[in-house]
């Protein structure tokens, strides 16, 4: 499929056709995207709960009530819908474990080339802790997985909505966030849209390139 026909066409959907179900094979595809999205120091700072079933996306929807109800019927009626959350801290146990699976993937050539990219990668996490802002690097790094899924999804012919629009003190206690020590970043819902999905019939409005872009 052609990249700027696909990303000329894409669109936040905004209506859903409930009775269509995305394929296996296609939600695996989708998932991986996830797991393969890149992050800074490759920290995968992140964790996705994936909703599938009537009871799975209620609970997501009772984040959307009140002030968002209007995102209700987009979390129940798609196929599937993925909080994707953002880890609050780095801490040196899970930095290990990251190097300890780089190691079993083969990404070292021998012990000091480990032991150099855990320490570099410990130093970079160290300087985002003096400054602060762990919690906002990795819901930044989490972002990037969610660009990743909405291109892929559009790819593979599956409509997707991205939403911010939910409380965020609900969805924590519903998936029991705080104690996992994540913070919900965004909600996308993923599916096919529906004939009352205004959106998909809508002309694509962007600004031109003359007023982004600027060659130096």
């Amino acid at each position: 499929m052609d990249l700027l026909h696909t990303l000329k066409h894409r669109h936040t959907t905004k209506a859903y056709d409930s009775e269509r179900k995305i394929p296996a094979p296609v939600v695996a595809q989708l998932l991986e995207a996830l797991r393969y999205s890149p992050s800074s120091v490759n920290s995968q700072p992140w964790h996705f709960f994936v909703a599938d079933t009537a009871e799975g996306k209620a609970r997501i929807a009772k984040s959307t009530s009140g002030t968002f109800a209007f995102n209700a019927p987009r979390v129940l009626n798609a196929s599937h819908v993925i909080v994707l959350s953002a880890r609050n801290t780095l801490p040196p146990e899970y930095l290990q474990t990251l190097a300890d699976q780089e190691q079993a993937d083969g990404r070292y050539a021998d012990a000091d080339a480990r032991a150099l990219a855990h320490k570099g990668r410990s130093g970079f996490v160290g300087l985002h802790e003096q400054a602060g802002d762990v919690a906002t690097w990795t819901q930044k790094q989490t972002y990037i997985a969610q660009g990743f899924l909405l291109l892929s999804a559009a790819l593979l012919g599956v409509d997707a909505t991205p939403m911010e629009g939910f409380d965020a003190a609900i969805l924590s206690k519903e998936l029991g966030l705080a104690e996992k020590d994540l913070s919900p970043a965004v909600i996308v819902a993923l599916g096919y849209h529906s004939d009352a999905d205004f959106n998909a019939k809508l002309p694509k409005s962007r600004l031109p390139e003359k007023a982004i872009f600027s060659h130096i």
